[in-house]
């Protein structure tokens, strides 16, 4: 389990202390609720972090008075939503994010990453890592560059297990902005196209010619694990969506953009055309 992973011990606590002050046993709540015994005990031992669905389910099972089912379930909520401060993580030190991140693609059957901003650090160049990690706006946490890309550059290697699938999504702006230099971003085309020629890895990109397609705006990265989690990046943080009904959404997100991006050949062909561009330019 990972750490985006812990459930909420005091949620698992009240539903097991309702369900004792109801005289029931977990086997006849599973049967009330439509659930599983080995579900519901898990959630009350804290092995699981049950959904706001779940947590209604077992309320109205139980016949909990209102007021007290309306804070379970908003703590059900706050327990499914998680925010870290890219302080918090900084000072825990950032390679261990790193760690995180490949211990969560290594624990998923279909990874799919939507990238407006910038490409996912899984299929980076070294080289483009240290300029993304390095802090260039006052205020941003200090970090050990170093040591984050060489764990960035290790986390990679959850792309070489090819019964896992890889979905990359980019907006053009992802792949043109002026992060680095254009010999940064002209050699981070060429190792994308590259990669994108693995099995299990599909990249697509999305043209800013696609923006006079109706279309919600691209603001924010998000990452989609399975049909369990979803994470979201901030400027400040991440936020982290368990809910069944977040996770959906985001990959009806996911969907909808991708229906509207080159694919496929015409995706590496894309990264091409930039990449020749960007060398002309250099020359």
């Amino acid at each position: 389990m990972t750490e985006l992973d812990q459930p909420d011990p005091g949620l698992a606590d009240a539903l097991k202390r309702l369900r004792k002050a109801a005289n029931l046993s977990g086997e006849r709540l599973a049967v009330r609720c439509a659930m599983s015994q080995s579900k519901i005990s898990r959630i009350e031992r804290g092995r699981i972090l049950p959904t706001v669905v779940d947590v209604e389910r077992i309320l109205k099972a139980l016949d909990v008075p209102a007021e007290t089912g309306r804070e379970l379930v908003t703590l059900a909520r706050r327990a499914n939503v998680q925010h870290t401060s890219w302080r918090a993580v900084a000072e825990l030190g950032l390679w261990r994010k790193q760690a995180e991140l490949k211990a969560l693609a290594e624990s998923s059957s279909v990874v799919r990453q939507f990238l407006p901003a910038t490409p996912s650090g899984l299929i980076q160049t070294e080289e483009y890592a240290r300029t993304a990690l390095t802090p260039t706006v006052e205020g941003r946490p200090a970090r050990n560059v170093e040591r984050a890309v060489r764990a960035r550059m290790e986390s990679q290697q959850a792309l070489q297990d090819e019964s896992r699938t890889f979905h990359f999504l980019l907006t053009e702006q992802a792949i043109r902005w002026g992060r680095a230099s254009p010999d940064v971003i002209a050699r981070q085309c060429a190792h994308m196209a590259e990669v994108s020629q693995r099995p299990n890895v599909h990249l697509a990109v999305l043209p800013w010619t696609a923006t006079k397609v109706a279309m919600p705006s691209p603001l924010n990265v998000f990452v989609v694990y399975d049909d369990r989690l979803v994470t979201a990046e901030l400027f400040s943080g991440e936020v982290v969506l368990r809910d069944p009904r977040d996770v959906s959404y985001h990959l009806n997100l996911f969907e909808h953009f991708h229906k509207n991006a080159l694919t496929g050949s015409n995706g590496t062909l894309f990264l091409r055309q930039v990449e020749s561009e960007l060398m002309r330019k250099r020359g």
